[in-house]
């Protein structure tokens, strides 16, 4: 059997690693759908030890795309539609110039940001946040768009970002995070496409990954309708943080 996986699987990864992967993919999907964060941070980290650094964004990029996309459709009644234009202008400008951004900042720099972000956004009390006009939206989505293209796993300061403009609804929360990192993914596959990546080479194992996740997203969806509301914002709010002090731990020994 795994000799049978190996023929899908591009060069330097394994048949062993192929299937703790594609395995993997049902975990942190199921992760994602029941609360809200750490599904595609666990995934950029499970693949950063199996592939090369070259692929690691593209490829987190398309598997975090079908896995978005599936949790996107699953929960697509909860969707709040009202903020999907101005995220969805805001993305492509920011992906746009993220194609275009000759001079990039250190991973380790970005990563301290990025953490620092989640954790003000959490936290801190930001006046007028819940009532963000169009205007603001564009302009946080075209930054997130930006980090996306260098950082890979934006989907915490996103989910942060969200969660102010929805406050009391989980459901809703989640559905329109991943119909917002679903554009956000969908226009990084363009742009490293355009830059020339081989996701050809890559598409045997990504679609295995896809369904794999789509599969966690049915349970985590299932696991999402018990959980108390005030239950949900509590175990939120900790993973955000304790992902957010993972990326400041990184950017801070980045920079020693």
């Amino acid at each position: 059997m795994l000799e049978a996986l190996a023929a899908f699987l591009p060069e330097g990864i394994g048949p062993l690693s192929g299937a703790l992967l594609v395995v993997a993919s049902f975990f942190t999907s199921a992760l994602t759908a029941a609360f809200g964060v750490g599904g595609g941070v666990a995934m950029l980290a499970l693949l950063g030890l199996f592939i090369p650094v070259a692929a690691l964004i593209p490829v987190h990029g398309a598997i975090q795309l079908g896995s978005n996309t599936g949790r996107a459709w699953r929960q697509r009644a909860h969707i709040v539609h009202t903020i999907a234009l101005p995220f969805i202008a805001g993305s492509l400008l920011g992906a746009v110039a993220g194609a275009f951004f000759v001079v990039q900042l250190p991973d380790a720099v970005l990563k301290l940001a990025l953490g620092l972000f989640v954790i003000a956004v959490t936290w801190a009390k930001i006046p007028g946040m819940a009532e963000l006009s169009r205007t603001g939206l564009a302009i946080g989505s075209a930054v997130l768009a930006l980090l996306g293209m260098f950082v890979g796993a934006t989907g915490p300061l996103l989910s942060a970002f969200f969660a102010r403009l929805i406050p009391d609804d989980r459901r809703a929360l989640i559905a329109t995070h991943a119909a917002g990192m679903t554009v956000q993914h969908f226009l990084k596959i363009i742009v490293f496409a355009f830059a020339g990546f081989a996701f050809a080479q890559w598409l045997p194992f990504i679609l295995a990954m896809v369904a794999s996740g789509y599969l966690g997203t049915v349970y985590g969806t299932r696991l999402l309708e018990k959980l108390p509301e005030e239950s949900f914002r509590r175990w939120f709010r900790i993973g955000l943080t304790l992902l957010a002090l993972d990326l400041v731990r990184q950017g801070a020994a980045g920079l020693l």
